[in-house]
Order: C-alpha cells, then sequence, then structure tokens
C-alpha cells in the first residue's frame, strides 16, 4: 500500500451541506482499497481562476494509504462525480518530509541551546 494526499474541489453550493459529498468521495476510496488516514477541510476559499463559471470552491484534503490499482479506478470516478469541480492525486516523498522534521527539531533544538546562553548571560549582567 501506497500512501496518496487527494485535494477535491467540491462545488461552493455543497458547503452547507458537504457531508453528503463527503460520504461519496470516502466511498468510492474506501470500495477501491483505500484506508483514509486524515481529512482536512479547509473550508471555502476563492479559486485562482475560474473553473467551471466557479468563482470558489471547498477545500477538502484525504491522506489515504492506497493500492496503486486503486488510483486509476479512482480518478475515473472523480472525473464523472458532478459534485466535485476539480481533483489532484499526488504521492508525497515521505523522505522528504522526515528529512524536513528532522531539520525542524534540530533548529528548534539550537535555538533552544541558544536561549539558555542568554538566559546565563543576564545572571552574570546582574551579579
Amino acid at each position: 500500500m501506497n500512501q496518496y494526499e487527494i485535494a477535491v474541489l467540491y462545488d461552493p453550493q455543497l458547503e452547507i451541506d458537504l457531508s453528503k459529498a463527503e460520504d461519496k468521495i470516502k466511498k468510492i476510496l474506501t470500495d477501491n482499497g483505500g484506508k483514509i488516514v486524515k481529512t482536512d477541510n479547509w473550508g471555502k476559499k476563492k479559486l485562482a481562476y475560474p473553473i467551471a463559471k466557479h468563482e470558489q470552491a471547498v477545500y477538502v484534503f484525504y491522506t489515504v494509504d492506497m493500492p496503486p490499482a486503486g488510483v486509476v479506478k479512482v480518478e475515473s470516478s472523480l472525473n464523472i462525480t458532478d459534485e466535485v469541480i476539480r481533483y489532484l492525486i499526488t504521492k508525497p516523498d515521505l523522505k522528504a518530509i522526515a528529512k524536513a522534521e528532522e531539520a525542524k527539531a534540530d533548529k528548534a533544538k539550537k535555538a533552544a541551546e541558544r536561549g539558555d546562553n542568554g538566559n546565563d548571560d543576564e545572571d552574570k549582567d546582574e551579579e
């Protein structure tokens, strides 16, 4: 199983009753062997350019564990789903993400060390 990130732009008129459309997409993903790990709803946002005469869309991001064969089936299903304006399926670079998190942790550690050194200097100034 590979991990995929799926960005789905829903019709903005569905913002009030988005759960029905989300259930439909979740069913498509699970029926094709996918397991939804995480869902991130960004809400209604303005599009950079009009898509199908829509100026705005509801952005929802899914992190899914799915076999590679299921991706093609999901794409074909999303193409014909009326609630979906646009979608994008990507495979994240897990090594790069891990490396970035490690660098972030190192940077935080160095900042904490500098902060400790700064406190020591303040203590010396007070004496």
